[in-house]
């Protein structure tokens, strides 16, 4: 029951019970307490209503989350495979199902509720939906989509279409604005604000949003147009406090900012009094610590790879028996250039649905989030720049994971005898593993002293992507795009045991699919006559 409800509602009892030790005497009196009546069956009414309008949104809810889970769950992968229904969920059962639970405590449904808080402890938490934010944000900056498109769920390949409220934008400007984000917080909030212009159905108010919007835009030193915003939010809501008090703050910049133009203009008569401008890269991008950053989201979004025609004419396709190993003279593997030098190729055919699906069954007990090697402690731990959970798989796992790993040796020529573990990664939304190197380049790993650096890589695709998550090597321009079955192999290091540093390669994000890979990491140790020294040091 609502607080004034029940104030009217004990106000009403106790009025009766007062006059039940005094009006008797008076039937003038006790016609006061046809009208007491009254406004109590009036005031049971309303609570009636109350939860009337309760249970209606509640069954609303019910009908509209039934209709959703049976989609859904008709294929959860294709589904989740839509960055924005990843995002929705993560945010449905961090905070909207949380919105429920508040709303269905008010009546005396103890069963619903015990199971649901049973259930919260294993929904995502507050971190997990400020992730699906980030992500979303990811997959905006990389594949240079605009927030009415993502807003929309405009995405190529979808299945499954869904869109973000104005609830959701602001949600994402949120997050932005508590990281310090104020590019992104920006971007969402305006599209927050312009859905709510256009008359969405929403419970977030204009109020609310240009308190963000404004604050946002003048971290980004656009004065006017901070002032603009923050007296539009003042004419909606006047006992705004804090909206008073940084308009009187941006009126005082604005005139120091004019003073002193003034000055200027004293000192030199020919200069013009002008208005500050907001310079065009105000409202772009900051930069951040990746070096090669558009380089990189251009490859992954197809652009300024440099295949050109004279490289390609010196790749090719042949069938690849591995040196004549008598397991593949009878069949052969077909092999194809991806790229010639550092040379990268791929081959068809590597693994069968069947084997990919039973990896995938004995990897997903085991998935944990993916970690990297600190360069400074040498400590391992997560890292915004890797997003995918990954699992080791061993030969005693199952008879596939030898089978794989032998077929691996088959094709390379390479020993599988001081290679590592299989390992099975699954990228999540907008899924990605920033430019990085193979091979070690620090001298306190231990593994480089008893079985060497990491030589080569074979990366096997256990899933087509729909869109994004190409393997790019921004050194060289180069993409290699997943088709589940294949497998692409490159050496990391030259044959002198140096590093090849054109190798540094990424995970570009998962823009729309469920993208599953795996992957066995060669050493050098037990490959010293497979795979012997050159002559020179870049051999």
């Amino acid at each position: 029951m609502k607080p004034w409800l029940q104030l009217v509602f004990f106000t009403c009892i106790f009025l009766i019970w007062h006059t039940e030790a005094e009006f008797f005497t008076s039937i003038g009196q006790m016609t006061d307490l046809i009208y007491a009546e009254k406004d109590l069956v009036q005031s049971l009414k309303e609570y009636i209503r109350a939860e009337e309008n309760k249970l209606s949104q509640i069954k609303s809810w019910a009908e509209k989350m039934d209709v959703l889970t049976s989609k859904s769950t008709s294929d959860p992968e294709g589904y989740l495979a839509h960055p924005v229904n990843a995002y929705k969920l993560v945010k449905r059962l961090n905070t909207d199902w949380l919105e429920l639970e508040n709303l269905v405590l008010q009546d005396t449904t103890n069963g619903f509720i015990a199971n649901l808080t049973i259930q919260r402890q294993f929904f995502p938490t507050e971190e997990d939906e400020t992730g699906a934010a980030k992500a979303l944000m990811r997959l905006q900056d990389t594949y240079k989509l605009d927030p009415e498109t993502l807003s929309r769920g405009n995405l190529p390949g979808t299945k499954y279409r869904s869109s973000l409220t104005v609830g959701d934008c602001f949600g994402m400007g949120k997050t932005a604005y508590n990281d310090g984000d104020y590019y992104h917080t920006v971007l969402w909030m305006e599209q927050a604000l312009k859905q709510h212009d256009e008359g969405e159905d929403t419970t977030v108010s204009k109020v609310e949003i240009l308190d963000y919007l404004s604050y946002a835009v003048f971290q980004f030193g656009d004065l006017h147009r901070a002032m603009e915003l923050t007296r539009r939010l003042i004419s909606l809501d006047s006992t705004h406090e804090r909206a008073g008090s940084n308009l009187r703050y941006f009126e005082k910049l604005l005139e120091k900012e004019r003073e002193e133009k003034e000055k200027e203009k004293s000192i030199n008569k020919t200069m013009t009094m002008t208005e500050p401008v907001v310079q065009s890269s105000a409202y772009e991008r900051p930069l951040d610590y990746l070096p090669e950053r558009d380089i990189y989201e251009a490859l992954c979004r197809g652009e300024g790879v440099k295949m050109t025609p004279r490289r390609q004419k010196r790749l090719f396709c042949r069938y690849h028996d591995g040196n004549r190993n008598p397991h593949l003279l009878i069949a052969p593997f077909k092999e194809e250039d991806e790229w010639d030098s550092p040379h990268i190729v791929r081959y068809y055919d590597v693994m069968s649905d069947e084997e990919i699906e039973k990896i995938k069954q004995l990897a997903k007990p085991r998935l944990a989030r993916a970690t990297v090697r600190d360069p400074k402690t040498g400590v391992l731990t997560v890292a915004s720049y890797r997003v995918s959970k990954s699992s080791w798989l061993e030969e005693e796992d199952d008879p596939v994971v030898a089978k794989v790993n032998q077929r691996m040796q088959q094709i390379t020529g390479l020993t599988v005898k001081t290679a590592e573990l299989l390992q099975v990664a699954n990228y999540g939304m907008g899924g990605q593993y920033e430019p990085h190197f193979d091979f070690s380049r620090r001298p306190f790993d231990s593994t480089l002293k008893s079985e060497g650096n990491r030589l080569a890589t074979f990366l096997n695709y256990m899933s087509d992507v729909e869109a994004g998550g190409a393997t790019v090597f921004p050194d060289f321009g180069a993409a290699i795009w997943p088709k589940k079955g294949t497998a692409v192999f490159w050496y990391n290091l030259f044959r002198s045991g140096e590093g090849d540093y054109r190798t540094r390669h990424a995970a570009c994000p998962v823009l729309v699919g469920c993208k599953w890979v795996s992957n066995k990491w060669f050493h050098e140790r037990g490959n010293e006559f497979l795979r012997p020294c050159g002559r020179t040091e870049v051999d």
